[in-house]
């Protein structure tokens, strides 16, 4: 295995299927070299091609059968090559599994070169990852265009352009003036896979699928008429068929049973399935009950050549098969096998540089398919002929040309002059083609038994009422509004039947799941979770996604007070008083702007430090030390301001919910799961919360502060801001929710559509306007950060450090500057002083040992003559 750079365990792992495959390589050995010349021809060389088919399968035996005569015809006509391609055929029977071990067989036993396999997408991407480890080309017949096998650079597809077909089957809609479709197919990858193009070219092109209805090859009798049954109930009257010929021969046959192949009915068959179509006799396969389907099939044109090798090929057909016409792959088959011929003898010729794969992609020839080219690894065959089965027959109605047009006439087929179709005989034997205002079938309208919550809490929401006399139940709101423009296009008259269960929609979920005869769907304000998706189907949602947070509007008359904390106030304050007091003690010695009376001075400090809150101070700086004070100050004062600019104008703008979980009350809605479960969870926490029943109990609580907010879902709130818009805000966080959806029992084929109606109703800005009309307001923008929080003295901290920093930095300069200036009169003065105190103090001590009587008598002088002054 690692010859081939198999290193994979699950590769490896299949050698043990090898094992099992041992029987079926030694039965299938005799059909090796069953295209090999006459050994005596030494001067041929012989290369192996394998095939990789389900031999029991019509498709096989027809490509099988295909190859080996056009390997024949080929060197008939080139008979002077000096290569022969010898076939080993390998059995796959259908297995993924089987045709792989049959790949790594023919490449370790036969040694083959190249490898053509069949139409099945898994055997096709397995084969092609062993040919892309191998650098082995895989061709592969009819496989479906996919993006996850583009990535193989040796594997061929030989197919149909599912591009140009989705592009012709979308005109033909079109050219009859059809809007919508509903699409049958085979549930089997291969056939899902094939389809997927078509589906997202239909949405581009605004032509809606009514419905997807899959079938597989062993859906029992009682399924398939219950799902074409229902597709009939919705008033679908165009289908599109894609599956095989086995599932197509019991679609046909229910949906005349049902009256579904009558007038009135289009039944369209994609060209996968009609090039697959082979109409074998003994599979109970019946033409006469697709009389007037339409079918688009690749198209082949005629030549005596394929009339040559159609006739050849009819020859050499065992007794026993069963078959009746060469099909579109054997056509196909017959051009790869040529191809792969040539190319082998150009890789053979003397100084030949090109791979084999090279050589196949270069290879250019007119085959039986029309010219063969192969272009990014795809030969595709981009043209249809449209054709129209009548009876056990078929006629052509035109062609569809790769340049995006219809001919009537096969000789025209590269006009683009003739855009029409020739006369189509549709179902029921009408040449007149079925019309968007004609309903098929029954006219009865179908009645859908539809729930509505009926509690009456949100009235602009669902409001139930029932009539008295006649006991018709009715209702009305937003929710009702959005089910009712989603059932217009639809075929269904609607009973609205009360809950009567309460609020608890986990119940009404269990209802409609369990009783499944007198319930189809629900609706009303009913919100998709996961537990309810285990009983019901849910639609795509209507409403906005997740919880929202109400509270009151803040309006007090201090609202410029609330961007700084009071501690940050007071700080702010002093600094601006500090700040001028320092500017005045540098400049008042030498700027007369500083000096004055002290009531003037005392102004100068006040006005100066604040008037540098909006930079308006006007008076001359002259000293450097009150320059460096007032430029760090500024700065300062430059970065408060922005910063309480920024948080004003987020508060008036946007308002957050500030609340503490300890001590404030939550309300909701009573009775919500949803809302109970968003409380407890790790995002809010809150330990007191109150049940609360309408919007007008959110709007009382709110008002008399029982409740600091309201948590609820957004159509609930959107309510209560539709009422009061103006004493209300709401913030809404992220999406914990998904939103509100309307019921449907499970598989209930109105789910798909009702989704897609509620998505257009989005897209033409329909449901925005039902919105409007319920909760009457804009609803603010908001959003839950923390710019609106006001700023406290902590968060700037440093900053007023490095303002007092700077400011005693700068009177510790101008102290050493002053005693630099004033140190010998300083000096001085200290010593006079020093020694004027010492010779005083000694006189004292002196006259406290020795008194003397004139000290007496001048004392009695001196308090004579301050008494003769007083008088």
């Amino acid at each position: 295995m690692e010859r081939f750079g198999f290193q994979n365990p699950i590769l490896v792992s299949l050698f043990l299927v090898l094992l099992l495959f041992i029987s079926n390589c030694v039965a299938s050995s005799q059909n090796d070299d069953v295209n090999a010349e006459p050994r005596s021809e030494q001067n041929q060389v012989h290369v192996r091609v394998g095939l990789v088919l389900d031999l029991g399968s019509v498709e096989g035996k027809i490509v099988r059968n295909s190859v080996s005569i056009g390997l024949s015809d080929f060197y008939t006509i080139n008979s002077d090559y000096k290569t022969r391609l010898s076939l080993s055929v390998r059995n796959s029977h259908g297995e993924p599994l089987l045709a792989l071990a049959s790949g790594v067989d023919l490449l370790q036993t036969a040694g083959v070169e190249t490898i053509i396999s069949g139409s099945s997408f898994l055997e096709t991407k397995l084969l092609a990852e062993l040919g892309e480890k191998a650098r082995v080309p895989v061709v592969s017949l009819n496989s479906p265009i996919s993006s996850s096998l583009s990535r193989y650079s040796h594997l061929i597809q030989a197919t149909h352009d599912s591009s140009s077909e989705a592009k012709g089957i979308t005109s033909f809609i079109h050219e009859f003036d059809w809007n919508s479709v509903a699409l049958v197919y085979e549930d089997d990858d291969d056939w899902r896979e094939s389809m997927q193009l078509m589906v997202d070219h239909f949405h581009e092109n605004d032509v809606r699928i009514r419905s997807k209805v899959g079938f597989t090859s062993s859906s029992s009798d009682e399924l398939m008429m219950d799902r074409l049954r229902k597709l009939k109930g919705l008033g679908v009257y165009v289908f599109m068929v894609h599956s095989s010929e086995l599932v197509a021969t019991h679609l046909f046959s229910y949906a005349e049973k049902l009256g579904m192949m009558g007038e009135g009915f289009a039944w369209i068959i994609t060209a996968k399935s009609m090039n697959s179509f082979h109409g074998s006799r003994g599979d109970g396969f019946s033409r006469e009950v697709m009389e007037g389907v339409v079918g688009f099939r690749s198209y082949i044109p005629k030549s005596k050549e394929l009339q040559n090798f159609t006739s050849r090929w009819r020859k050499s057909l065992d007794s026993d098969d069963e078959l009746v016409g060469l099909s579109i792959s054997g056509v196909w088959a017959h051009d790869i096998a040529w191809a792969l011929a040539r190319a082998v003898e150009v890789t053979r010729m003397q100084n030949a540089s090109s791979t084999l794969l090279e050589a196949i992609t270069k290879s250019r020839f007119k085959g039986l398919s029309g010219d063969f080219q192969v272009k990014d690894n795809n030969f595709l065959s981009d043209k249809f002929e449209i054709v129209n089965l009548i009876g056990s027959g078929e006629r052509v109605v035109g062609v569809w040309n790769s340049n995006g047009s219809f001919s009537n006439n096969r000789r025209l087929l590269s006009s683009s002059t003739h855009n029409k179709l020739e006369t189509i005989i549709w179902p029921g034997g009408s040449a007149q083609s079925p019309s968007n205002g004609h309903t098929p079938g029954e006219s009865k309208r179908k009645k859908l038994r539809v729930l509505v919550t009926s509690s009456n809490r949100f009235p602009r929401l669902v409001k139930v009422s029932t009539d008295p006399a006649t006991k018709i139940v009715s209702a009305e709101g937003f929710c009702i509004d959005v089910f009712k423009a989603s059932m217009n296009p639809f075929n269904y008259d609607v009973e609205f039947i009360l809950w009567r269960g309460g609020s608890n929609y986990d119940k009404l979920a269990s209802a409609l799941y369990n009783q499944k005869d007198k319930y189809d769907a629900a609706v009303g304000d009913i919100t998709i979770t996961s537990n309810r998706l285990k009983y019901v189907d849910f639609t795509m949602t209507f409403t906005e996604l997740g919880l929202g947070i109400v509270a009151p509007k803040e309006r007090s008359m201090w609202v410029f007070f609330q961007p700084l904390t009071r501690d940050l106030w007071v700080t702010s304050a002093a600094f601006f008083v500090l700040t001028g007091f320092i500017v005045w003690l540098i400049e008042r010695p030498e700027n007369t702007e500083f000096q004055g009376s002290w009531s003037q001075q005392i102004g100068v400090v006040f006005w100066f430090g604040f008037s540098t809150l909006v930079y308006a101070h006007r008076e001359k700086l002259k000293h450097n030390l009150s320059r460096f004070v007032v430029t760090v100050w500024v700065f300062a004062v430059l970065i408060l301001t922005t910063s309480y600019t920024a948080t004003l104008t987020s508060m008036m703008t946007v308002q957050q919910i500030r609340f503490n979980s300890n001590k404030d009350f939550v309300g909701h809605l009573s009775g919500s799961i949803i809302a109970n479960a968003s409380l407890t969870g790790p995002r809010l926490r809150a330990t007191n919360t109150r049940g609360l029943n309408t919007s007008g109990d959110y709007a009382e609580a709110l008002l008399n502060k029982t409740v600091a907010f309201i948590v609820d879902e957004l159509p609930y709130l959107n309510v209560l801001l539709g009422e009061k818009p103006a004493q209300f805000l709401m913030v809404k966080p992220q999406c914990t929710t998904n939103g509100f959806g309307f019921m449907f029992q499970k598989g209930h084929e109105l789910v798909h559509n009702v989704s897609i109606e509620i998505a257009k109703l989005r897209t033409e800005g329909k449901l925005g306007e039902m919105e409007k009309g319920w909760f009457e307001n804009q609803l603010p923008y908001t959003r839950d950060d923390d710019t609106s929080n006001p700023i406290t003295l902590y968060r700037f901290r440093g900053l007023f450090m490095i303002t007092g920093l700077s400011s005693a930095f700068a009177l510790a300069v101008l102290v050493i500057l002053w005693l630099r200036d004033t140190w010998k009169d300083l000096v001085n003065s200290v010593n006079m002083f020093i020694s004027r105190r010492l010779v005083h103090f000694g006189r004292l001590f002196a006259r406290s040992i020795h008194p003397s009587p004139l000290d007496d008598y001048i004392g009695e002088n001196a308090v004579q003559m301050a008494q003769r002054n007083r008088q």
